[in-house]
């Protein structure tokens, strides 16, 4: 069974002027109950994380402010959002529905969060649309537990996964690995245990034989027992925040190489969906859509 961490109340739309297409993730959880892909037994709801899982990717301080809605006027700009107390829920569930994801995943093999893959966030600072790091928090959920030691987050979102670089600056049990347009957006980047910078417009096969080279260099020389996978889909030539030049089919045999890698060698994996910036809505739908149908396939669920 595929289970799939919702949220419901993010339908919720932000002050005009924003760019972010929260309306995605209900048109994805419609569009998946609409296609049969899964029903509404295989979704849940998370509650809000609690403040000692935030505090194991995200200094105190730090979460003290956020959640007191008092963040200094520069660090609000770098997010991008407005702060409100809306907004700091949405995030708390998002963490908490990674760290439940995870805990699927163990049990299925993979797991979704329907939203999640706030990769800009950093130990003591948000940006980018992130303000807390739900795959880093749950990397360290897992790590407390005490049940893994090697636990690797691959990014393929098009923006470097800068949040996730500065939490785990200098871990031997998390590899982190971005691969990224060079010229995009953060433009200070971040020291991934990985980074592969992609120049712009490159297409489906050079960027498959890409993938396919460090992934099997991830799996080989690291040897990870979970895997996050940050699947964000503006990588496509639509994505007018993008820089390179994906089409539908090269983002589909993207999830299918990372799936099949990790499938082969009996590894765990919770999935994030990341950023699509396409102006045609259905674009980034479509894309995420893919990205379960390949998931479901591959895992035999």
């Amino acid at each position: 069974m595929l289970m799939i961490a919702h949220h419901p109340h993010f339908c919720h739309p932000l002050p005009a002027g924003h760019r972010f297409p929260m309306e995605k993730y209900d048109l994805l959880y419609q569009q998946l109950i609409y296609q049969g892909i899964v029903d509404d037994s295989q979704f849940f709801e998370p509650a809000k994380v609690a403040w000692d899982m935030l505090s194991l990717s995200h200094a105190s301080e730090y979460i003290e402010h956020v959640l007191e809605l008092n963040l200094d006027g520069k660090m609000v700009r770098r997010i991008g959002f407005p702060l409100s107390r809306q907004l700091v829920e949405r995030e708390q569930h998002i963490v908490q529905g990674t760290i439940l994801a995870s805990h699927y995943a163990l049990e299925y093999g993979v797991s979704f969060n329907s939203a999640g893959g706030t990769h800009h966030a950093g130990r003591d600072f948000g940006e980018g649309f992130c303000i807390f790091n739900d795959q880093a928090v749950a990397a360290n959920s897992l790590l407390q537990s005490g049940a893994f030691k090697r636990i690797a987050i691959v990014d393929l979102d098009v923006h470097q996964g800068n949040g996730t670089a500065h939490i785990f600056d200098g871990s031997s049990q998390v590899f982190t690995l971005s691969m990224h347009a060079e010229n995009n957006y953060p433009f200070k980047k971040e020291k991934s245990t990985l980074d592969i910078p992609l120049q712009d417009g490159l297409e489906d096969h050079a960027y498959l034989a890409c993938l396919d080279e460090n992934l099997k260099y991830l799996l080989e020389t690291f040897k990870p027992e979970f895997v996050f996978y940050q699947a964000g889909v503006d990588v496509l030539a639509t994505d007018k925040l993008g820089r390179l030049s994906l089409t539908m089919e090269g983002c589909r045999a993207r999830d299918a190489m990372v799936f099949n890698a990790l499938y082969k060698e009996g590894i765990p994996v919770q999935v994030s969906m990341g950023g699509g910036y396409s102006p045609n809505i259905s674009d980034i739908v479509n894309a995420h859509i893919e990205t379960y149908k390949q998931a479901i396939k591959i895992f035999k669920l």
